[in-house]
């Protein structure tokens, strides 16, 4: 029986990072997969393959309705080859998974494939349809991410009603796409379809989308999806989901307490996912979950089982592949008697509709809540020369700060390429920068980071110089 230092299962964003910094550590590391591929949810039916439908998608609406006004005439009639937009998908999905193996070669990481079981708290035996196999592991990372949720009188039948996962394999695009959940997930699959040609509805229960995030941007992206096509209902408490051959109906309960039924020819349902911890046997190792599901951690992710750390959506926290990117390294270092540290408050949150939202740290809603004394300042991206260059003039920045102290507290965009520009919020705030240093300093023209810079102004000294 091989023995080694660390043996980590599952090989998602958090798993396998974990896997190549234990490695670079000096460790002797294993990397447990049931999955034929590695990369876990992220990478085969999640944020990779989201990302090339949405960019996909978002090339044909171009086509369809952008490229005229910028004098791109294409003769003849534009076609959806459907077909091959899932084909490119998969094509994306693949490279990057070989690039997973590539790594976990080149660092010496030892991959098993097949289902990783406790033993007990230093044993795992790994089935896979060939054999059993058991190795002995000094300390074990479980990093076996989620799967998605549905509601208790729901039958998922991945045909006609389906999760995330069978979005991402259609065979055709839906007429009408009935959308369970305003959250990430759904408006993401939900603005692909619509793209292509899909009525879309979104039903939620909450007041409004994305309702972990400010309540700012959840206004200003209803607004402009519903532009876009796409029909929202808030405020309705779903009931039942029936299915008669190819036709699907949703019976809600709206806010006013009336019935209200849509029917299409698919429903996804997108209302959330739950900790994955299926088949672990944590028993044999006496780890505890939590009523939620989760594995129960300590401030450096150790369960109550001294040798046995978890990360990632397995535990508690925002369920973000880079979370548990985050969590994989601060446990490796851990184990090498490092001392790093993880700022949650500082973990960006990102929807890649288009436009793109993007957050870090607190919400204006949980400043009022926590009654901080805080200032906005907001500043709209149709004010600035980049925007109207690219005709990406919808959204804004804002930026709120402590009413005392100017330091930054939260910054919430929605906008072109906001996925990326949040990264200068987030590294502003490590270093707690206050919003009048953000706005001291250069910032390239013409530029979309011109609007934080912008919004620093007008929450420092209400003085933004371009509105």
């Amino acid at each position: 029986m091989t023995t080694y230092d660390v043996a980590i299962i599952g090989s998602g964003p958090g798993g396998y990072v974990a896997a190549i910094r234990c490695a670079q550590l000096g460790m002797k590391t294993a990397l447990i997969e049931k999955y034929n591929t590695l990369g876990g949810t992220c990478l085969n039916v999640g944020c990779i393959p989201s990302k090339a439908l949405l960019d996909s998608s978002h090339h044909y609406e171009d086509a369809m309705k952008h490229f005229a006004e910028h004098g791109i005439e294409i003769p003849g009639e534009i076609k959806l080859n459907f077909k091959k937009m899932i084909e490119r998908k998969q094509a994306v999905v693949d490279q990057t998974t070989k690039g997973i193996e590539f790594l976990m070669s080149k660092n010496k990481v030892d991959v098993f494939t097949g289902t990783g079981t406790f033993k007990d708290a230093t044993h795992v035996v790994i089935a896979s349809e060939k054999e059993n196999k058991e190795i002995e592991a000094k300390n074990i990372i479980i990093a076996t991410g989620s799967k998605p949720s549905t509601l208790p009188f729901i039958t998922i039948d991945k045909d006609r009603i389906i999760t995330s996962t069978e979005a991402l394999t259609l065979k055709e695009v839906p007429k009408h796409m009935i959308v369970i959940g305003g959250g990430v997930i759904g408006l993401e699959l939900g603005q692909v379809y619509r793209r292509l040609g899909a009525e879309v509805s979104v039903v939620e229960y909450m007041d409004r989308i994305i309702p972990t995030m400010d309540g700012a941007q959840s206004k200003e992206l209803m607004k402009v999806m519903k532009k876009q096509g796409v029909k929202f209902y808030v405020s309705h408490k779903v009931s039942a989901v029936e299915r008669k051959k190819n036709e699907v109906t949703v019976t809600a309960t709206d806010k006013k307490g009336n019935e209200v039924q849509f029917t299409g020819d698919y429903c996804l349902v997108s209302v959330g996912r739950r900790p994955y911890t299926d088949g672990l046997k944590l028993e044999n190792a006496g780890v505890k979950v939590n009523e939620r599901g989760q594995v129960e951690v300590n401030d450096h992710l150790q369960t109550n089982v001294s040798n046995i750390y978890a990360i990632g959506d397995v535990i508690r926290g925002a369920m973000l592949a880079h979370k548990a990117e985050e969590e994989g390294v601060l446990v490796a270092e851990i184990l090498a008697g490092q001392k790093p540290h993880i700022d949650y408050n500082l973990i960006p949150g990102v929807v890649y509709t288009w436009p793109e939202v993007a957050s870090v740290g607190k919400t204006e809603e949980e400043l009022k809540d926590a009654g901080i004394s805080y200032k906005s300042g907001q500043f709209p991206m149709r004010a600035l020369g980049r925007s109207r260059a690219s005709g990406d003039i919808d959204g804004f920045v804002k930026i709120l700060a402590d009413a005392k102290t100017d330091e930054v507290l939260g910054v919430h965009m929605v906008g072109a390429r906001v996925a990326d520009l949040i990264s200068e919020a987030v590294t502003a705030m490590e270093y707690r920068a206050s919003a009048e240093d953000i706005s001291r300093m250069s910032h390239a023209h013409p530029t979309y980071a011109e609007a934080v810079k912008e919004a620093a102004l007008a929450a420092t000294e209400n003085r933004p110089l371009h509105i």
